[in-house]
């Protein structure tokens, strides 16, 4: 028996996670099969608390909206990033308080923020023309909503462009140069209470140099709006920190090293400032990413090409390979123990030929009927997932010492014609 990042341990030849054999779970549920390791979540999320023991520390929903994931974190203490009325629906329902919101998300709709205002959760602001429209709402319901602007600091990661989020070429935030003006334009509108400044650089990012750059950035815009005379209660770095989805032994940063990259930077600039308002940070990957595997059972191995092992999860389930070129390391669940065999890559069943969920991988030799454990896949797995091609989803499990039950059914045909109807003229 050995151990692979702690939570997951292979036994008898069989891959465990949270105690529970993968392929018992295969059996009892069927898969394809998302299973996810409470005490993992805890684990990683006290991480968090630990390294910024005085900050807040909200949850980027985004990554794994699951209500019991959500549950587990808001009984932590957890806060959360919410980028839509959904997203704020669950958060609250559970149990994550009203005043550890922020309803981020660069095109809110006038829904959206009339029940940010109705529920008294802080905005995070994206634009003039979000800025008047809040405005505006805030005036007619009577009630003061509490904002930050989001920023766009013009800081470069080196992360997948379509996750970076902090380059001026950006959708998101406003042009630092153009921050001030519009903390001046805010202090006097009425319904708004200017209280906070937010900014998020990107994500999967495994160089704490942006973070620190990014603080500083920040931390000269808090002086300028601060020599306004406004009161920051609070200034939110977002997060981005990336997990080790390849397990070649290379040392990746931890919430300790992000801790150290900005909290002296931050601490300094307040104190010199004379000022003292609310960290907050806005992990999801981090907290989630490793915690969950996604089980899939070999349909066919083709010889062509390449080895291809056909399996029954495809992108319709995980798209991040296909749409980010990402990196999920594969075990054989079965035969987690063998030596590697041959060179495999491992597709699913969707009808593109992008459908590949593993490229070239020395494994154990597979054959149909062995069940493929991709890891790392509790971060913006799910939450992507589709019925493309007429795939229902598949169920989730949530796992803690050696017990497990279902937290997400798995769907069925019928749940792909449920919100369907024919038009008069059809029936």
């Amino acid at each position: 028996m050995f151990t692979i990042k702690n939570h997951l341990e292979i036994r008898n030849a069989h891959l465990i996670i949270g105690k529970v054999d993968t392929t018992v779970l295969a059996e009892r549920y069927g898969t394809p099969l998302y299973v996810t390791n409470e005490s993992r979540i805890v684990e990683n999320f006290m991480a968090y608390r630990k390294a910024f023991p005085e900050a807040d520390i909200y949850y980027a929903a985004k990554a794994n909206g699951s209500f019991a994931i959500l549950r587990i974190l808001a009984r932590e203490g957890a806060g959360a990033d919410v980028f839509s009325y959904g997203e704020l629906y669950m958060a609250l329902l559970a149990g994550i308080p009203h005043e550890k919101l922020l309803f981020n998300g660069n095109s809110k709709t006038d829904f959206e923020l009339k029940k940010a205002v109705e529920l008294g959760v802080k905005v995070s602001v994206d634009s003039r023309d979000e800025l008047h429209t809040l405005s505006e709402i805030a005036q007619k319901a009577g009630k003061d909503v509490e904002i930050a602007f989001r920023v766009n600091p013009d800081v470069s990661t080196k992360t997948h462009p379509k996750i970076s989020t902090g380059l001026r070429t950006s959708k998101f935030g406003i042009p630092s140069e153009e921050v001030v003006s519009i903390y001046r334009e805010a202090s006097v509108l009425p319904g708004i209470s200017p209280t906070g400044i937010h900014c998020h650089i990107g994500s999967q990012i495994l160089d704490t140099a942006p973070f620190r750059e990014a603080t500083h950035k920040m931390m000269d815009l808090v002086e300028k709006v601060a020599a306004l005379g406004i009161e920051l209660k609070f200034v939110d770095m977002g997060s981005g920190l990336g997990i080790p989805y390849k397990k070649d032994g290379t040392q990746t940063p931890e919430p300790q090293d992000h801790a150290d990259a900005i909290l002296p930077v931050f601490e300094e600039r307040t104190k010199a400032l004379g000022i003292s308002p609310k960290l907050i940070l806005e992990p999801g990957r981090y907290i989630v990413g490793d915690t969950t595997i996604l089980l899939a059972h070999v349909n066919t191995v083709k010889k062509a090409a390449k080895n291809f092992v056909g399996v029954d999860a495809g992108f319709n389930l995980l798209i991040r390979p296909t749409m980010y070129d990402s990196y999920h390391y594969a075990v054989v669940a079965n035969k987690a123990a063998s030596p590697p065999g041959e060179t495999y890559t491992i597709v699913g069943p969707i009808c593109e030929t992008g459908d590949i969920l593993a490229h070239d991988r020395a494994l154990p030799r597979i054959e149909k009927g062995d069940l493929i454990a991709l890891l790392d896949a509790g971060a913006y797995g799910f939450s992507m997932s589709s019925q493309y091609n007429g795939r229902p989803r598949c169920a989730e499990v949530l796992v803690k010492n050696g017990e497990a039950e279902v937290i997400r059914s798995a769907e069925d045909v019928g749940d792909l014609m449920a919100k369907q109807r024919l038009p008069s003229w059809l029936v």
